[in-house]
């Protein structure tokens, strides 16, 4: 007797960028574990084809390439069959006290983490890649949707703006019935909290602050994406899902 399984994502041809590493490598994998045939990119061709090697099943395709830049996209998308699922795990973070903000790295985190998505999206969307019934899973944070922290304006802007264009963007295109949610994880074991000004004292410590004690991990945040791609979600639109080890709480 076959097991009834509604977060099945077998017949489903899912596109994961930002695969090469963190949460959107744990995202691909996870995902292949259901069944979905994956489609995924990144800009450094050794750590995505580890995440490629990873997969389970067959089928799947890799594509290198920059989202930030124009022409990249457009092959990805040529190159691209129809797809049943989107998931934009694309991110970069910049940590500075907002009175030293510069314009420039201020648009920088913002192309990498708002527009590029945004406009793959966009130009999927033209090029009628995303099939009726899709699911389109954004990445964003609970730091600019719920909460902030010190030097970190920038990126919680980015990630506001995320969160915004996800409800937008639910609304415009029900009509074709494809669903726009986004993930708002808190601190995760990847290796972006690792860089930067932020000491591993500082991190033990802040580990504190959650109900959990402790951090995230990438597949605890796959199993959410993959709830947001299944059918298990087929009500489920605009939805800005927090998954904070209860962080938000206190």
């Amino acid at each position: 007797m076959e097991i009834y399984n509604p977060f099945s994502l077998i017949g489903k041809t899912i596109l994961v960028t930002g695969a090469s590493s963190g949460i959107g490598r744990s995202i691909a994998i996870e995902a292949s574990k259901m069944g979905a045939t994956l489609i995924i990119t990144g800009r450094d061709k050794e750590r995505l084809n580890e995440t490629y090697t990873s997969l389970m099943g067959n089928n799947h395709l890799q594509f290198i390439a920059d989202l930030n830049e124009s022409e990249a996209v457009d092959n990805l998308v040529d190159s691209l069959p129809s797809i049943n699922g989107v998931v934009l795990a694309l991110g970069i973070g910049d940590w500075l006290p907002f009175q030293f903000v510069k314009k420039e790295r201020l648009y920088r985190i913002f192309e990498t983490n708002f527009f590029a998505p945004v406009i793959l999206i966009q130009k999927l969307l033209k090029g009628r890649k995303v099939r009726k019934g899709s699911s389109i899973v954004f990445l964003s944070s609970i730091d600019g949707p719920v909460t902030a922290h010190i030097g970190n304006s920038m990126y919680a802007a980015s990630k506001g703006a995320v969160s915004a264009m996800v409800k937008g963007m639910a609304v415009d295109l029900a009509s074709k019935e494809i669903r726009v949610n986004a993930l708002l994880p808190g601190m995760i074991e990847t290796p972006l909290i690792h860089c930067g000004d932020i000491t591993e004292e500082q991190l033990k410590e802040d580990k504190r602050l959650y109900p959990l004690r402790r951090y995230g991990k990438p597949e605890e945040i796959a199993y959410a994406a993959i709830y947001l791609l299944s059918n298990a979600s087929s009500f489920t639109t605009g939805a800005n899902l927090v998954i904070d080890g209860g962080f938000t709480l206190l």
